[in-house]
Parts: structure tokens; sequence; C-alpha cells
């Protein structure tokens, strides 16, 4: 059975590739059971959102003019 440091090292893990078959239901099988870490894997995936949607904002904004001297 997988404890909650090694679901967390999953979740991080993917975010970064596709998990093995393996570890993947090994991973779903512990966030159905465990109230905590399905809750991190929630906060996580809200956070690499919230990233990713600043960063295509920044890259949507032109650079601005430097100040006249």
């Amino acid at each position: 059975m997988m404890n909650c440091k090694q679901a967390v090292r999953l979740m991080s893990d993917e975010m970064d590739r596709d998990l093995p078959g393996g570890e993947r239901f090994a991973l779903r099988l512990h966030t159905l059971i465990c109230t905590g870490c399905r809750n991190y894997r929630q906060q996580l995936s809200f956070l690499r959102q919230a990233c990713q949607q600043q960063v295509a904002a920044n890259d949507a904004t032109p650079p601005s003019a430097p100040p006249a001297a």
C-alpha cells in the first residue's frame, strides 16, 4: 500500500510525465481513500493552472516602453 509521502512524490511526477499504469493505479487508489492527499492533489492542480494562466497573460501583454529621460 502506498503511503502519503510516496503519493505526493508521484503527484509531482505526474505533472511532468505520464505515470506507468501501476503507479497511476496505486496513486488513484490512494487518493480515493486518503482525503488529505486528495485535497493536496486538487491544490497542486489549482496552483499549476493559476501559474500557467499568469504566464499566458504575461506573454499576451506587450512590453511597456521605457520611461522617457
